[in-house]
This record gives structure tokens, sequence and C-alpha cells, in this order.
């Protein structure tokens, strides 16, 4: 690669991701759809406070957008996405479905997934053919997603139907109450996308070029965390990738950035006073969240109530360009519950007031409740600015 050919400063760079991922300047026009492909996905969590991550993440970018209307964008056969895996569990744009053809390709030549199968050709063939015969299925319709242990007892149906998945022989384009739906890949992938053969080098280097638009400048180990692909892949295909090499002061290791982004730096853009999940593409890799941000975000949810200090599903405030404080929310009917509210400063209240009303109106409550805020001193002004 040719030498760095700018240097950029920290809040650069944090510009630079924030109007990347749609997260300064105008609310995005296009909806969840248009959205997804500038992402080039979105994570998805069983986890669901407020609304699910998914959700909360087009609220952050779309303000009072509903949730009936991004649900469905996202999901059913009008809609333009897939889910696969992308670094994790993802709702992806359809015209993806060629550029996860290397780890389609990886998933067969394993020949296996970390579930057994007690018979994996009949078992396999008995959900083709089920699916086949009778339409999209969820695991549940197929015979039954577990076998009644922990979460991860699954059926002999369900570790086909995900195998299957993996291999690319069915597809998840929609689901029913968060169940995943499963179709076959040649009735829900339109033919061209089916017939398009990439190699792996194409398949990687549009998804690294894909990670460095969404991002707007990273360094190797970001590019390779954004759609999952190892470190190693991702420096074969950085020249071919156009992203354009760059320094940025503080990182302590070479970035590169999308030249459209460099572009625009000087763009001004207005900001917003929004919460954002902790598996919000702008922050889900915490590596780069604590170098863009200065703050090191860690979800509690799996932590034992008594050892958490932020909260159960603590969401950063995000209000212009920087996150000026956590919220663990929680509803109780019509009431917002800010659970626990920690404050980065005391100039944040204001932000992080208005964050909540925001919040508050998108979910239908008509009141705010604080139960904890730290530092604990600040809680009168916080309900004070809440009005």
């Amino acid at each position: 690669m040719p030498a760095s050919s700018a240097t950029l400063s920290g809040p650069d760079a944090r510009r630079m991701a924030l109007a990347a991922q749609g997260l300064i300047g105008p609310r995005q026009s296009g909806g969840p759809a248009a959205m997804l492909r500038r992402l080039g996905g979105v994570q998805l969590d069983t986890i669901s406070v407020l609304a699910r991550s998914h959700e909360l993440v087009a609220y952050a970018r779309h303000g009072s957008l509903t949730r009936r209307k991004i649900e469905a964008d996202y999901w059913g056969p009008r809609s333009a996405t897939f889910e696969y895996w992308s670094h994790a569990a993802c709702l992806l744009p359809l015209e993806q479905w060629p550029t996860y053809a290397f780890k389609r390709r990886r998933a067969v030549a394993k020949g296996r997934r970390w579930h057994q199968l007690d018979d994996t050709e009949r078992s396999c063939a008995e959900v083709m053919a089920k699916i086949r015969g009778e339409g999209p299925l969820t695991a549940n319709e197929l015979g039954g997603a577990k076998r009644g242990g922990e979460w991860w007892d699954w059926s002999q149906v369900k570790i086909a139907a995900e195998w299957l998945l993996d291999i690319g022989e069915l597809v998840c384009r929609e689901r029913r109450g968060f169940q995943r739906v499963y179709d076959l890949a040649e009735r829900a992938i339109p033919d061209e996308l089916r017939s398009e053969d990439l190699s792996d080098a194409e398949c990687i280097t549009a998804l690294v070029r894909s990670a460095g638009r969404a991002m707007g400048v990273a360094t190797v180990a970001d590019l390779g965390a954004y759609h999952g692909v190892p470190v190693r892949q991702v420096h074969a295909v950085l020249e071919a990738s156009a992203l354009v090499p760059v320094e940025v002061e503080g990182w302590a290791h070479a970035a590169y950035a999308d030249r459209a982004a460099l572009e625009s730096l000087g763009t001004k853009r207005r900001g917003h006073a929004v919460v954002i999940s902790p598996f919000d593409s702008l922050i889900w890799y915490r590596p780069r969240t604590e170098r863009l941000f200065g703050h090191r975000h860690r979800l509690e949810a799996y932590t034992p109530r008594h050892l958490r200090v932020f909260g159960y599903f603590a969401m950063p405030v995000l209000a212009g360009t920087n996150l000026v404080g956590l919220v663990d929310p929680g509803r109780d009917g019509s009431t917002l519950l800010a659970k626990q509210v920690t404050l980065f400063s005391s100039r944040a209240i204001p932000e992080v007031a208005k964050a909540l009303r925001s919040a508050a109106a998108w979910v239908n409550c008509d009141a705010i409740a604080i139960n904890r805020v730290a530092p604990e001193a600040q809680k009168a002004a916080l309900e004070r600015a809440l009005g």
C-alpha cells in the first residue's frame, strides 16, 4: 500500500464515522431499507428493552419512524433483505447475497456446525422436503426447535435447518414472533443473485469496501470485524478495495478511509441527542468505540445483578459528536423508566433529558421516571431538565 496521504485529528475521524453511519446530518431518507444498504447490515439480538436492537438502530437514524414501518421494511417477501452470519447474526441487504458466498463455501468445507446431527443426510433431506412441500416454516413448524433442555439443546430439525442456512440451501427473509422463517434459497433469492458467482477474493473485496463506506475511516481490525472477515484476508484486498490510507492522531495503527467520506469532511452537519443500542454498528466493536469516543463500554446483561455498574442494558447517549452518558431503560405501562442514568459530566444533563424525551415519545410513553443517577447529586437537576 502507498504511504498515508492524510493525517486526521481524532474529532475528524469521529465526524467521519458518525456521518458514514447516518448519525449526524439530516435524518436519513429512504427508510430502513436505504439505511440497511448504507450500513451494510444490522445486528440482531434477542434482548428487547424498549424495542429490539434492530428497531433501535433505525430509530437512532430516523427519529419518529414507527416500529410497524421499521418491521415492514426489514422483513418479508417484499423486503430487500435476508438474514445471515456477518460479524454476528445480521439482517443484510439482499444484493449482498453473492458476497457471502465465501462464507457459505467455508461452511461446506468445514462439513458441520458446533451442533451435531445424528444423521445429517436424512435430517437435511426431511427438512428440505417439508419446506418444499409446505412453504416457508419456522423451526417449531418443522417439528420443534428444542429437545427440552437448555436454550442450546436444539432438536435435530433445528440443527438441520441452521446447517442448511449456513451453506445457503435455506434462507431466512422474515421472522414470526422473532423466530426465523426458513425458505428454499432457490425460491426466495432472485435468480440473478443466485447465479452471480464471485470468487473468495471478490467477495472479501466487496465486504471490505462496504465496511469502509459504512465506517468512514477504520483500521484493518475494524474493517475485518465489521463483516466478520479475518484480518489476513482484509490485508490481501486492501489495494483492490480503493480505500485511502490515512493516519489518525492518537490511533496506534494505520487507518483506511472511504474516499467520499474524506471529500465531505468539511461539510457541516447537525447532530442529534439519541440513545444508541449497545449492538448498534457505531459501537458494537468495543475497541473502536473506545478509540473514537474515549468510552469503554461493556454490556452487563449477562453480569450478575449485584456486580453491575451501569445497568442491565446501558445504552450510550449520543449528543452531536460525543457520547455523554448512559441510560439503562425500562418501561412500566406508559411510563419510560430510566432505571439508571450515568452522566459523564454535568453539561450532559440537557442532552440526556432530550434523548429521554425522544425515546419516550417513540415508544408512546407519556411520562418519564428516574430511579438512580450517577453521580447521585445530579438527579434533581436531571429531573428539572425533564420538566
